[in-house]
């Protein structure tokens, strides 16, 4: 029983310090998915009961402990990069309507599998993007996770470089951008956010793609949170 309390105390301690909003890589979870699986099982668990009579994961939960304690020790958000990855080309400069879908990996050890998104936009001839995401931080705020606003599209998700998961330019695009943002204002999750199994960034991306097809976008298995829309 002392091991137990021990163990699920740090546990405990690690979605405190580590499960937000924010990104963090691992080389070794990208190399071995396996311990993915080994999470999902355990998020299965109903109970703490449950989690003790699956002792054969034990040993593999105890050492992703300390993997994860190791990632999320000297990491702090507030000094992580969001500057632009360079990534978009200066709207000022550029007449042609752009639109991006971007994903970058989460913050804390969710990083090591599953990945953030948001859209990005601008409308032929204008000198900004629009951003369009979810971020459960706004929620503690009292505030609606949902946000559209002009900003910089390709920041650094607080030190993790964007990579584009979609691009369209040119003809068509200003027609997919009121598609996009007429979806955005319709989006049933407004308010309200769970990082598993959502609705989260990757619900709403998800729901974007889903009610405007055009957009032919597909997400990867890392966008956790795109299936709660079904």
């Amino acid at each position: 029983m002392v091991f137990h309390g021990i163990l699920f105390s740090s546990f405990d301690h690690l979605g405190t310090s580590c499960f937000s909003d924010y990104g963090l890589a691992n080389p070794f979870l990208n190399r071995n998915p396996k311990w993915f699986f080994i999470f999902q099982e355990l998020f299965k668990a109903k109970s703490r009961y449950q989690i003790v009579k699956s002792i054969k994961l034990l040993p593999a939960f105890v050492l992703v402990i300390l993997i994860m304690s190791h990632g999320c020790a000297d990491r702090d958000w507030r000094n992580a990069s969001r500057e632009s990855a360079g990534i978009a080309p200066d709207p000022s400069s550029t007449n042609e309507a752009i639109l991006y879908v971007f994903g970058a990996d989460a913050w804390g050890w969710r990083g090591w599998f599953a990945i953030h998104t948001w859209i990005a936009a601008k409308r032929t001839g204008e000198p900004f993007y629009t951003i369009y995401d979810v971020v459960g931080w706004r929620g503690y705020r009292g505030r609606p996770v949902l946000r559209i606003t002009q900003d910089i599209p390709d920041r650094y998700w607080y030190g993790e470089k964007p990579r584009v998961l979609k691009e369209h330019r040119g003809k068509g695009v200003d027609q997919l951008i009121t598609a996009i943002e007429k979806a955005a204002h319709a989006y049933p999750w407004k308010t309200t956010y769970k990082a598993f199994p959502g609705p989260n960034s990757n619900t709403f991306t998800a729901w974007i793609a889903k009610q405007v097809p055009e957009l032919e976008l597909d997400l990867p298995f890392s966008a956790i949170g795109s299936g709660y829309i079904e």
